[in-house]
């Protein structure tokens, strides 16, 4: 009886022991596998403007890693490149404006406007119309019915018009040139070919660097000229919490920057987001916190389109801007 005690004794504490073991080894991997989620890769498709400065300066501050976020930056050229990689699927996001967003969206909801990106304030503009060296323009009064270079059916036109028409321009009085290319803007005004043209920050500095006179900006105008951010529909339906994940990194980037502008010189050179010859003295506007377009902005902008033959049916403000990600 004793050897079998014994020996009943000594398998029962082999068991105890084993499982033992068994639980403190499981416990632990099923806890930190449970832990682990995958950041959802983000493609962003970026222009080189100072818009986009506050997405850099949280991937340089690692704020989008501190979200779990796996942003990836796919630089483009111009506008119609960028809306070329996000009608194919390449990117899921972008800065833009409302009226790109308007434009995406006649046939069916491609593209939704989570956020402001960028917009002018009291203290910095965002958009200038500018007058040659030449041309002897000092006021308002002399661009009426004078020919002003623009991009025809973009932002800048809409900014143009409304700047014009709010300071009591009457629509006979506004006449433009469609010059589609900046550079070609920015020469053709240093020449003097161009009398005035619009232009925004920072290439708007450089041209009063080389002689151009700023007659009028968007300072009282804000929301005329407000850069978006704008991410597809499929990619918004299918992570919710990743948009609302990359719309809070954004916010405290946004924070950070507004208080120590000075400490991202390093992006505006390697980003080519300011020209070369104004490094070192251009002045980092400050951006605008959580906010997004309202249905009044939506629908002036709407309207406007429609009055120049842009669009000819109404585009839902509801299903094209949704404020639900903002923090």
């Amino acid at each position: 009886m004793n050897k079998k005690f014994i020996y009943l004794t000594l398998m029962i504490g082999i068991l105890m022991t084993a499982c033992g073991s068994v639980s403190t080894t499981v416990g632990p991997l099923e806890s930190t596998n449970s832990s682990i989620v995958e950041p959802v890769r983000i493609r962003i498709a970026v222009l080189p403007l100072i818009d986009t400065l506050p997405m850099y300066v949280a991937d340089q501050e690692g704020i989008f890693v501190a979200h779990n976020l796996n942003v990836e930056f796919i630089p483009v050229a111009s506008a119609p490149e960028r809306d070329q990689i996000l009608q194919a699927g390449q990117a899921d996001a972008t800065v833009n404006e409302i009226l790109s967003d308007m434009f995406f969206n006649k046939n069916g909801i491609q593209m939704q406007v989570v956020r402001y990106a960028h917009m002018a304030s009291k203290k910095s503009a965002h958009f200038f119309i500018l007058a040659s060296a030449n041309s002897g323009f000092q006021s308002l009064e002399d661009l009426k019915n004078v020919e002003i270079g623009i991009s025809q059916g973009t932002i800048i036109e809409y900014v143009t018009d409304r700047l014009l028409q709010a300071n009591g321009f009457s629509s006979d009085e506004i006449k433009t040139l469609s010059v589609p290319k900046m550079p070609d803007r920015m020469a053709l005004l240093a020449s003097g070919e161009l009398k005035a043209g619009v232009l925004p920050d920072p290439l708007a500095a450089l041209s009063v660097q080389q002689g151009a006179v700023i007659i009028l900006d968007d300072s009282q105008y804000p929301t005329f000229g407000a850069s978006v951010i704008s991410f597809s529909k499929k990619f918004i339906d299918q992570n919710p919490a990743t948009i609302s994940e990359f719309l809070a990194a954004i916010e405290e980037a946004t924070k950070e920057l507004n208080l120590n502008s000075e400490k991202y010189a390093n992006i505006l050179s390697d980003k080519q987001l300011v020209p070369a010859t104004l490094l070192g003295t251009y002045i980092v506007p400050e951006f605008p916190t959580a906010g997004i377009t309202s249905e009044a902005e939506w629908n002036d902008a709407l309207s406007w389109a429609k009055e120049n033959g842009l669009l000819t049916e109404n585009i839902s403000y509801a299903e094209s801007v949704n404020a639900s990600f903002l923090p």
